[in-house]
């Protein structure tokens, strides 16, 4: 206490009451902001909640090797002839649309394009191309309806066995896909592209783009629904695509022109021309 007696006594003597006051009053107000000043915060990280309407609609990047899933699509006509299908699909591809006919499982023919994000999206190319009398009657394939969505919702069937039983469809059909380069045997990957669109996967058009979008899988290790490709003109340049039907088997295209038809692996004009298969279904 005598130290703080003389500590007050040296303070009164250095500086007049008013003063000592106002001192003491700013030393009290700068210690109650520091007392109410918040204390730092961490901030809590966003963590964004995965989209299921986004992966139904394929906008979310796949896993490598996988595919994108088909968006909204249109389907028109419901032809005996295959002629007024493939006559259908090209008046489509003048106007832009990425149609392609296949055979349903009825027996009859008919044409699908367009992979849309939305219905409304689907519906609006599709009445522009009513409207010039392109097409006449359509309904629009959603997304949920394909069997890749369907497996994957209940968790029952196979997609693989699915993909097959597609390409099967086309067998003995005379086939006439206008290939993006006829000579280099392009034509060939519309039957893969037809039978993976169909169950819902998006499988790019031409064989070389299909090669590289797959998942390297050995000769040993082929299951149905993965692609087999070949360089059919020599070197190791994709020009021809078939897919695995299982017991080193494979259905394909030859050429426009001919019958679509199941060869053998073993076949010695294959064997010299395999460049490798593919898988784009992750996880199976």
């Amino acid at each position: 206490m005598r130290y703080a007696d003389d500590f007050i006594s040296f303070v009164q003597s250095c500086l007049p009451l008013r003063s000592i006051c106002s001192l003491l009053l700013s030393i009290l107000f700068i210690f109650h902001l520091c007392s109410c000043a918040p204390s730092p915060r961490v901030a809590t990280p966003v963590v964004a909640t995965p989209d299921p309407i986004a992966a139904i609609l394929g906008t979310a990047e796949p896993l490598p090797g996988a595919l994108l899933k088909m968006g909204f699509s249109i389907q028109v006509g419901a032809f005996s002839e295959l002629d007024n299908a493939v006559r259908l699909e090209r008046s489509l591809a003048q106007h832009r649309a990425d149609a392609y006919y296949f055979r349903h499982e009825s027996g009859l023919y008919k044409v699908r394009f367009g992979n849309h994000k939305s219905y409304v999206e689907a519906q609006k190319e599709a009445e522009s191309l009513r409207s010039q009398g392109i097409i006449g009657r359509y309904f629009i394939v959603i997304p949920e309806n394909y069997a890749a969505a369907k497996i994957q919702r209940s968790g029952q069937g196979d997609l693989r066995t699915e993909l097959v039983a597609t390409a099967q469809r086309f067998l003995g059909v005379p086939y006439r896909w206008g290939g993006e380069d006829r000579n280099n045997g392009f034509d060939c990957s519309g039957l893969t592209m037809v039978s993976y669109r169909l169950n819902g996967l998006n499988l790019p058009r031409n064989s070389r783009m299909q090669h590289r979008a797959g998942r390297a899988v050995t000769k040993s290790n082929l299951k149905k629904g993965d692609l087999v490709f070949f360089a059919t003109q020599g070197g190791t340049r994709v020009t021809h695509v078939g897919m695995y039907v299982g017991d080193g088997k494979f259905i394909h295209a030859p050429r426009t022109g001919k019958t679509v038809r199941v060869a053998s692996l073993s076949n010695s004009f294959f064997k010299k021309t395999y460049v490798g298969g593919r898988s784009y279904l992750s996880g199976q």
